[in-house]
């Protein structure tokens, strides 16, 4: 009886660093991978490689998933350690599936440095194998293939130049081109003549003006902080186009003359406030006293007089006796004979002064 064998695993075949032209080689540890069946438009090889994936003679990536790297993170040192310097792009292809991923991006990206490799972040399977897949395809293309693209006449090259002036479009150069002719009559043109077309108001009429008029250079770092002043400390002038800068020596002397010009006023002295709060000063007004100044003469007290029962003296200025401090009230007081008997049945309380005792 003849035996049944199992049938032999379907796969590319895997070849030794030798590419079709056409293909992704893939290392055979990769086998597995989803990322596998999102490369599209070219084709993959298994090959005996030590990166992960090739994508040209000189192009070559390593993929790492972030949950791996939490597990093993020295397996991505071993695989840089065994490229040495070859391949002249090298590329770390890095799965973000984890959701506290900065720090460990952020070390990823010291070694990158570190190495002399790209690092390149993708959130899914899919986008992994679209890199992958467009390595591949602009392989032998130039980069002119997605540079901007500019026509060589006239207009082109002119809207081109002006449109890259903030908030400057491709109307406003027709405008422009219209009205002045050509790009010296633009740069000619005064801020007023400027504002007189249609679409172009101040802050496009001054950005153009300072595109033609200012140094390319950044003139902050030509000027000291002695010599000028921030420009937002400066006031601007109607009707000109920025303020000028305002030499800080000048400031600094005309501050010196305004301080000599004004008189240094004296430190005002520390007051003391006496309050004197007797039955017979109230009346009277607070004095205020410097430290160090002798204190006036008190005045003579008044003679004190009497009530015509000639009992209890009296203030002149208040015309009757201080009052006295009142008792403390007392509910018994209030209560009269009748009550006390009545509450002696109710509380016989011996501490508590009964209505038979004496007064």
């Amino acid at each position: 009886m003849a035996s049944t064998s199992a049938p032999a695993p379907t796969g590319p075949p895997v070849v030794q660093n030798v590419s079709s032209g056409s293909s992704i080689l893939v290392n055979t540890c990769q086998r597995g991978n989803p990322v596998l069946e999102h490369i599209r438009n070219v084709a993959k090889e298994w090959s005996d490689i030590v990166p992960d994936f090739q994508m040209g003679r000189t192009t070559c990536a390593l993929f790492l998933s972030l949950k791996y790297h939490r597990l093993h993170p020295e397996y991505i040192h071993t695989r840089i350690q065994r490229l040495v310097h070859m391949y002249t792009l090298r590329i770390l292809l890095i799965h973000c599936d984890i959701t506290e991923h900065q720090d460990s991006i952020r070390e990823l990206t010291k070694v990158c440095l570190i190495n002399n490799m790209t690092i390149i972040v993708a959130w899914s399977p899919e986008e992994c194998g679209l890199y992958l897949s467009t390595f591949k395809v602009y392989e032998h293309k130039p980069p002119d293939a997605i540079r901007e693209r500019i026509d060589k006449d006239h207009m082109s090259i002119l809207r081109a130049a002006l449109t890259s002036i903030r908030s400057v479009n491709k109307t406003d150069v027709t405008t422009l081109k219209t009205t002045f002719g050509s790009f010296a009559g633009i740069a000619k043109a005064t801020s007023e003549q400027l504002v007189k077309c249609p679409g172009i108001g101040q802050t496009k009429a001054r950005r153009i003006k300072d595109a033609f008029e200012h140094p390319f250079h950044n003139r902050a770092m030509t000027m000291t902080a002695e010599d000028v002043l921030p420009l937002n400390a400066a006031r601007k002038q109607p009707g000109a186009m920025g303020p000028p800068p305002v030499p800080a020596r000048a400031q600094a002397s005309s501050q010196a003359e305004n301080a000599a010009a004004r008189h240094p006023r004296p430190p005002s002295p520390t007051w003391s406030i006496e309050l004197d709060l007797n039955d017979d000063d109230e009346d009277e007004p607070q004095t205020l006293t410097a430290p160090g100044t002798p204190a006036p003469p008190a005045p003579a007290p008044p003679e004190p007089s009497r009530t015509a029962a000639g009992d209890a003296p009296l203030n002149p200025r208040k015309r009757a006796a201080p009052r006295s401090p009142s008792p403390v009230w007392d509910i018994e007081l209030d209560l009269n004979d009748d009550e006390l008997a009545e509450l002696d049945k109710l509380d016989p309380d011996p501490k508590r002064p009964r209505l038979d005792a004496g007064t």
